[in-house]
């Protein structure tokens, strides 16, 4: 693994749902360019390796991306095992293709490892399907915050019928529930703001459309948060089936599997 660049996603935030292979790079890699919401229990599976904080938070000083990219460049081209720890994964909001891209146009090898995002492992947590059958067919992953300042397409997202997740968006629920609003969404459309993200201490509020504001204020949300808005947002996983039977309908066979009587 020397003489090379691998993007890790870190997960949302618990050690226990880092991926094997993010592992092995970690226990093999010389530096480590660690991002600001990665658990720092995570490093325990790189004792050896050189951390550098290159944090990246919304409303905060942040390292600038081209130091980033020079730092990688460095080691890299010095023989180091360089790993370069995102949160979440490091294709979805992490800038992980842009970093794939520019070190490979300087001449890096580069190894790209999945991490679990903060919408699909905070949903989970809090017992939300973000897809079930008859309810909601897809998921729509979006950012509330984006670098030119450009729109979002509102109208396509309130009229899209998917489960709608939606990352740093906790300063900007105004306009996010004034534009799905002026979209056709139902005003009350269930609403999960989900902070700290399978952390031990995540915190959910349940909510619709038209009072997700204050409601958030209320329970004091803070970032980093993700929103789920949807039909399924009002769910547990737990109670959420289309078909029943009583316990009398069910046989099973611990040797045989489950089957109907």
């Amino acid at each position: 693994m020397s003489a090379k660049v691998w993007l890790v996603g870190a997960g949302p935030g618990d050690p226990e749902l880092l991926t094997l292979k993010a592992v092995r790079a970690l226990r093999e890699a010389d530096v480590v360019l660690i991002d600001d919401l990665v658990n720092d229990a995570v490093l325990e599976h790189c004792p050896g390796a050189r951390i550098i904080p290159v944090g990246k938070r919304g409303g905060c000083r942040s390292t600038p991306q081209a130091f980033i990219h020079r730092l990688m460049l460095r080691y890299a081209r010095h023989g180091k095992c360089v790993v370069r720890l995102k949160g979440g994964d490091p294709c979805i909001f992490g800038r992980g293709g842009e970093e794939a891209q520019w070190l490979r146009e300087h001449g890096v090898e580069v190894e790209l490892v999945n991490g679990i995002t903060a919408g699909l492992a905070g949903a989970t947590q809090c017992d939300i399907p973000l897809t079930l059958r008859g309810v909601a067919r897809g998921v729509t992953l979006v950012t509330a915050h984006t670098q030119d300042g450009s729109s979002l397409n509102w109208q396509a997202l309130a009229q899209g019928g998917t489960t709608l997740v939606i990352y740093m968006g906790v300063a900007k629920l105004s306009e996010i529930r004034e534009q799905l609003l002026a979209g056709g969404m139902a005003a009350d459309m269930p609403v999960a703001m989900i902070e700290n993200a399978s952390l031990a201490h995540q915190r959910e509020c349940r909510s619709n459309l038209t009072a997700m504001e204050q409601d958030a204020s209320a329970f004091e949300l803070k970032s980093p948060a993700i929103l789920v808005i949807g039909a399924v947002a009002a769910r547990s996983a737990l109670y959420c089936g289309n078909e029943s039977a009583s316990e009398a309908d069910l046989s099973v066979d611990i040797n045989a599997g489950y089957q109907r009587a």
